[in-house]
């Protein structure tokens, strides 16, 4: 995806942010056997794992290494809760693990929805599910009992953001729990990266787009800042977020995000004497 905040993380391995982050990627083998040897720490106090906040954790070359199943099969194993974010259906393959999940309280499940728009999707996420396959993905997860909620996300000034409120009810009409939003933020090389592609893209208003972008982050397309960067700041950030609020009030009325259990850990992965 062309707005992605994890391009930057192909520069600190020696690739590029651009080409490389499209056609390179680095796969952690052994990731399913350092989990393992986490939960199996003594010291190991049960959290939330989130599956995952740097690119896809379903993205294509899941199919050949299946290090996302393996790990929530040892979550599931080891009864530790797991939050996962993805904008693909190959979450489906897992339901045989994600319905036991459920069933414990130890799983939640967010759908990346970023507009309803296929032309636009194809210019912003090429390689990406369609939002109809989405949508569905979104249904299928409900109906097998697994809390799931959409992101819209990221908000892009003058692109998607007027998407919001039919955004939420589609979710809500498919059976979404919750909704959350983040205001894109271009750091680093991404800032570069995303004016030459909206120039392209968006000629007659890629200048409103990236001033309405720096509206909301100080003056700056560049936003680190911990307590602003995934929300913005400003009048055009307070509006999304104002939009955004009264879309869930009127479509996700009495629904919310539920708070995932960590008493049912096992250490060592040892069996309970009641089980």
């Amino acid at each position: 995806c062309i707005y992605c905040y994890a391009r930057p993380t192909h520069e600190y391995w020696g690739f590029s942010a651009g080409l490389d982050f499209e056609s390179k990627i680095m796969v952690k083998k052994n990731a399913p056997e350092l989990l393992e040897k986490q939960f199996q720490t003594r010291s190991y106090r049960p959290v939330v794992l989130f599956f995952s906040g740097n690119t896809d954790c379903y993205q294509p070359a899941e199919r050949t290494y299946q290090l996302t199943r393996r790990m929530l099969q040892l979550c599931l194993h080891y009864r530790n809760p797991v939050s996962i974010i993805t904008k693909n259906a190959l979450i489906l393959r897992d339901l045989d693990i994600l319905k036991p999940l459920a069933d414990l309280n130890l799983v939640s499940v967010a759908i990346t929805i970023t507009t309803l728009n296929e032309e636009l999707r194809l210019l912003m996420e090429p390689r990406t599910v369609t939002i109809a396959q989405r949508l569905k993905t979104l249904v299928t997860l409900h109906k097998a009992g697994i809390p799931v909620g959409v992101m819209t996300a990221p908000i892009i000034p003058s692109l998607n953001d007027h998407e919001i409120p039919k955004l939420v009810e589609l979710a809500a009409e498919s059976g979404a729990l919750w909704s959350a939003y983040t205001i894109v933020r271009l750091n680093g090389v991404l800032g570069p990266l995303f004016t030459d592609w909206v120039n392209q893209a968006f000629p007659d208003r890629a200048e409103r787009i990236l001033r309405q972008i720096a509206d909301c982050h100080g003056g700056q397309l560049n936003d680190s800042r911990f307590s602003t960067r995934m929300v913005g700041e400003g009048n055009y950030a307070r509006h999304i977020a104002q939009l955004h609020q009264i879309a869930c009030q009127k479509f996700l009325k009495d629904r919310q995000h539920p708070t995932l259990t960590t008493r049912l850990f096992r250490p060592a992965g040892q069996i309970g004497l009641f089980e």
